[in-house]
């Protein structure tokens, strides 16, 4: 069977214990290299993780004939410049989310990828491939909560580390960036569609200067969905898909575990069914799903496109915290 030949640029956290664990188990993936702007600390990595390569600096594995495509799990503001390079260099690109550190950003990515269509590009948005956020849709869609009328959604960690890039304002910290950016997608995800306008109040950290805790209103035409996200709150996370009929709710729905079922619950009427998804690593899934649409020349499942149109979002609640007031979300397309 045919894999993808992958390169990982940064030895982060994300990608040495989660990502790339979970794109070994794949049966359309190859982790044959990791770079990092220090060989001792690439070295390091790669020995740990079992990859045959190490590169002492990003532009040495981009130029690696050997390397098909790449994974960024760089911080926020190095997404656009080196997923420009890397689709420069002829690498697939998986980037992690969100993919810029605004709208403007985005865009420019999708114009460098519409320019070279034979390359994949696609965000990281990994919890939307795990079983448990389609079987969520699935029963959305086939009216298993009568007409939806909002969903509730919470994310939270307690992060004070000064030295941590996600309170890290000029990179791209804070917690709408890191976690809100979740409850973004997931509202788009399940609705099928693009909000008209968005509230927010945040509170930002005197120091740090990013947002500690935020709570946003996302108007879908007179729908409304609603989410809290912080990075100065005990741990916890949760969504509710409520309808006039039922809802939906899962357990752990952003970092399901790889080594056990989730459970979401499905209320319709007054009956309760507690619904058990098999064991699944999304990180699994999202790279048999990336890799398969580069085998198979096609359409990755969150291009580019859609990243663009959660970054308007995003870019909409923070005018909204300058103003004090509903702010549109402008949908502009990218010819």
């Amino acid at each position: 069977m045919s894999k993808v030949r992958w390169g990982v640029l940064s030895t982060a956290k994300i990608g040495t214990v989660k990502v790339i664990p979970g794109m070994q188990k794949s049966a359309y993936c190859d982790m044959v290299g990791i770079a990092s702007r220090s060989l001792e600390n690439a070295q390091a990595a790669a020995d740990k993780l079992g990859m045959p390569k190490a590169y002492g600096s990003y532009e040495a594995l981009l130029e690696d004939p050997e390397i098909d495509a790449v994974y960024i799990p760089l911080p926020n503001h190095m997404h656009v410049p080196w997923a420009v390079k890397a689709i420069q260099a002829g690498k697939h690109v998986l980037c992690e989310k969100p993919v810029g550190l605004n709208v403007e950003e985005a865009r420019r990515l999708q114009e460098i990828a519409d320019s070279h269509p034979e390359i994949k590009v696609m965000e990281a948005f990994m919890y939307r491939h795990h079983p448990q956020w389609l079987k969520a849709r699935e029963i959305v869609r086939e009216g298993g909560i009568g007409t939806p009328v909002t969903i509730q959604s919470f994310f939270s960690y307690f992060n004070n580390n000064p030295s941590d890039i996600r309170n890290n304002a000029e990179w791209g910290g804070g917690g709408i960036m890191d976690i809100g950016c979740y409850p973004i997608s997931v509202s788009r995800f399940i609705l099928e569609g693009e909000p008209e306008k968005v509230m927010a109040s945040i509170t930002r950290d005197p120091e740090f200067k990013t947002d500690v805790v935020a709570s946003c209103m996302i108007d879908f035409g007179g729908l409304i969905t609603t989410f809290t996200c912080g990075t100065k709150l005990a741990p916890y996370q949760s969504v509710h898909i409520h309808g006039t009929e039922g809802r939906v709710e899962l357990q752990i729905p952003f970092n399901a575990p790889p080594d056990r079922p989730c459970i979401l619950w499905h209320q319709k009427g007054e009956e309760v069914t507690e619904i058990e998804i098999p064991t699944a690593d999304q990180y699994t899934c999202q790279g048999d799903l990336m890799s398969q649409a580069i085998l198979n020349d096609t359409e990755v499942p969150t291009p580019i496109a859609d990243a663009v149109a959660n970054m308007e979002v995003i870019d909409a609640i923070f005018r909204s915290e300058r103003s004090g007031r509903w702010e549109a979300v402008s949908h502009v397309l990218v010819d």
